[in-house]
């Protein structure tokens, strides 16, 4: 069968978790078939092209990815999935040729024949539809087929790119805190353990650690498992020579391994900073490109509405799935979907450009409903459940007293939005408070423990004296566990990760959790804390340099909402009535051809306010996603929505 880590056989990556008999996975312990049996039938048909040079670059690709399936039964599965496709659209492009009109099927005949070079002069005799219905078929099912087997290879590529855009940004951290635990007494392995232990702060370079952790178990060695890990990660030019050179160090001793990380911070820091800048002006191009995306339809659906006037065309009927629609009708709302579209893929693309652990905090929802109810106006997770069903009143309400369908839905959408995105904002505020605290109180602990007093007297000794606002409660709670025991240790860790739990900032994860396991390994209290000063400044001064730069994003939502309601409520008060007025000119008064019912102020300004308010949700979800995210994506929509009902209300339009 396959090479080992290039066939059916798993990687190293995946030694520690299946063994492999003929390509078939099986349970280390029991040797019992973990392939379904549809798998097993794939791997027999089509296992085979896992060795063709074709696909050199997914092998190597899949070295990177996590993929739990062997490399030669994802490729069973890829070929089985493009035989599928093969079936489905054959039989799809066969019923839809067979039922086109003759006069569809000639005039495609007609397009292809005069389109080819050369086809029209040669000629080509009459086929049947049968024949042309089989032909077009297989072309378009082979053509899928390829396209299939293409994107498995492309999802293999896509995935092995995510992981490594992953490492490189948590890569810096994870070093920063094994400088940290470089000052304590344990090896290198104890310390990639502890980074490894923690996946949810260091992400994947957590998970590659933990792959040589496995490895160096599974080989006797840490420079085994190191280098094997350097030569399968998709990071190249970051993990891969880390790896590497920190192999290299941890055998010269301590102290060369405690020099090189600091070095090494140092520079990964710099690469990182650099990685961020050219993300800031990447996110200017998507700024600009999203004004004028959702510019232009509005500018659009204005000059087709005065062109209706001189353009019947546009008023003419097509048929759609919905129903009968005219031309321009179509323009419209084909418009507000595009721009619920932009609006969307802009807020992703500001999501993942911005720094995860710099972004707005994911809440969890407590269990039980008493406890959701308690929580909802401090817990954003826990006021979408409990402000939901009272925005369903809202639109109930709304729809009895005669309000549209479009209002009831959008003031329905307000309903919730705002409350949700107010109770956001208010503890994103709190959660403000406690990262400007959390400077103070770890540069005050360290003066005390730079004293030499223990760790838990500096703690109740900056509780009793130093006026921490909204830390307050939080820290006298880690004042009272840390002095349960004069000893350290589990308890004194466990008070620490009490009290990051309490605050529940991203800032007290990765600043407070350092500490922690830092003097769990042995390491000096004042060089942690030394080294604690330092992260915890950086990390604060990136936050408040991120949230000016991104206010100006909201900045570019808010007034690019405004100037379209701008220009909306212009061209209705101004424009349209003269344009209604020109449009039921007879005929023969006018001398050309006019359409009488072109314009409708009644209907044209119902469409001009739906896409308006598409507008705003998108301009909404773009500002919050720039501010914190999603929530805040809820409160800026919702209050944009709201300020284009009251003007368009105010102003009689709707």
């Amino acid at each position: 069968m396959n090479a080992a880590g290039e066939g059916g056989h798993p990687t190293a990556d995946e030694s520690e978790r299946v063994a492999t008999t003929d390509g078939v996975q099986t349970t280390e312990t029991t040797g019992i078939p973990t392939l379904s049996v549809l798998d097993r039938a794939l791997y027999a048909l089509f296992s085979r092209h896992a060795d063709r040079a074709r696909h050199d670059a997914d092998r190597k690709h899949y070295r990177a990815t996590g993929v739990t399936a062997s490399f030669d039964v994802y490729l069973a599965r890829t070929y089985g999935l493009s035989w599928l496709a093969l079936a489905l659209l054959t039989a799809w492009t066969f019923v839809v040729v067979v039922a086109l009109p003759d006069a569809t099927l000639a005039a495609a005949a007609d397009f292809l024949r005069r389109g080819v070079p050369g086809l029209e002069a040669v000629g080509v005799p009459a086929v049947s539809r049968t024949a042309a219905a089989v032909g077009a078929g297989l072309g378009v099912g082979l053509a899928g087929k390829r396209a299939t087997v293409a994107l498995g290879g492309r999802y293999l590529e896509w995935t092995a790119s995510a992981r490594r855009s992953n490492i490189e940004r948590t890569l810096p951290g994870a070093v920063r805190y094994l400088h940290a635990l470089s000052s304590g007494n344990e090896d290198g392995a104890a310390m990639l353990r502890k980074v490894a232990d923690r996946e949810e702060a260091y992400g994947e370079t957590a998970v590659a650690f933990r792959k040589a952790l496995n490895k160096a178990t599974l080989t006797g060695s840490l420079g085994e498992g190191l280098r094997v890990v350097a030569r399968d990660t998709p990071s190249r030019d970051a993990l891969a020579p880390f790896l590497v050179k920190f192999r290299e160090h941890a055998e010269q001793g301590p102290d060369a391994l405690a020099q090189y990380l600091r070095m090494e911070s140092r520079m990964l820091s710099n690469r990182q900073d650099r990685s961020r800048e050219q993300a800031s002006d990447f996110l200017e191009l998507i700024a600009e490109m999203f004004v004028v995306l959702l510019v232009l339809p509005a500018l659009l659906i204005i000059v087709v509405t005065v062109m209706s006037v001189l353009a019947p065309g546009l008023s003419a009927e097509t048929a759609t799935p919905f129903g009968r629609v005219t031309v321009r009708a179509l323009l419209v709302y084909g418009s507000a979907g595009f721009i619920l579209v932009v609006g969307g893929v802009a807020a992703a693309v500001v999501a993942a450009l911005r720094p995860p652990d710099q972004s707005g905090r994911d809440y969890e929802r407590p269990d039980g409903a008493l406890p959701v109810l308690a929580s909802a106006l401090r817990n954003p997770a826990s006021a979408l459940v409990a402000f939901t069903p009272l925005a369903v009143g809202v639109a109930a309400a709304l729809g009895t007293l005669g309000y549209s369908p479009v209002n009831v839905a959008l003031l329905g959408y307000v309903a919730a939005a705002l409350p949700v995105g107010l109770v956001a904002l208010r503890r994103a505020n709190l959660d403000d408070a406690k990262d400007r605290e959390i400077k103070d109180f770890v540069h005050a602990v360290s003066g005390h423990v730079s004293l030499g007093r223990p760790f838990s007297e500096a703690v109740e000794r900056v509780a009793r004296d130093v006026d921490l606002g909204a830390l307050d409660g939080d820290v006298s709670d880690l004042a009272f566990n840390a002095n349960l025991t004069t000893r350290g240790g589990d308890l004194q860790a466990a008070a620490l990760s009490r009290f990051v739990d309490r605050v529940g900032t991203p800032l007290a994860d990765q600043t407070i959790g350092l500490v922690t396991g830092a003097l769990d390994a042995g390491g000096d209290a004042e060089a942690v804390f030394e080294t604690l000063q330092v992260e915890i400044g950086r990390l604060y001064h990136e936050r408040k340099a991120l949230r000016s730069n991104m206010l100006v994003y909201v900045a570019v939502g808010w007034t690019t909402a405004l100037l379209v309601v701008g220009i909306m409520v212009a061209v209705n008060v101004y424009v349209l009535d003269s344009f209604a007025q020109l449009s039921s000119i007879s005929t023969a008064d006018a001398g050309i051809a006019l359409d009488a019912d072109a314009v409708q102020p009644a209907r044209d300004r119902r469409r001009f306010y739906v896409v308006t308010q598409a507008t705003m949700l998108a301009c909404g979800w773009f500002a919050g996603y720039a501010s914190r995210g999603r929530y805040e994506a809820l409160l800026h929509s919702g209050a944009l929505v709201g300020v284009a009902y009251f003007v368009f209300a105010g102003v009689g339009m709707i």
